[in-house]
């Protein structure tokens, strides 16, 4: 009977120190699912603001303003064209 006591004792301690580890695992895990939530929805909302910056960035009149300031650039018309011909 005492050998079937130990045993019985040591399959509990055991499955007790199972049942902490698992737990412990557990809340870890969740803790860092948590984090990389949040981390998810701070790369959301900088993605969207870095999106709405480059829709911004790239509108018609200031790409127009900004090849005419910086890069000097001007619409092609008949005077300025030129045609080259085959010879």
């Amino acid at each position: 009977m005492r050998r079937l006591d130990f045993v019985l004792l040591s399959v509990l301690v055991g499955s007790s120190l199972w049942l902490v580890s698992v737990a412990y695992d557990s809340r870890r895990l969740f803790n860092e699912l948590e984090r990389a939530r949040a981390e998810h929805q701070r790369l959301e909302v900088q993605h969207k603001r870095l999106d709405a910056e480059r829709q911004a960035q790239a509108t018609h009149l200031r790409v127009d303003r900004t090849a005419r300031d910086k890069l000097a650039m001007r619409p092609a018309t008949a005077a300025v064209t030129v045609y080259v011909e085959a010879p």
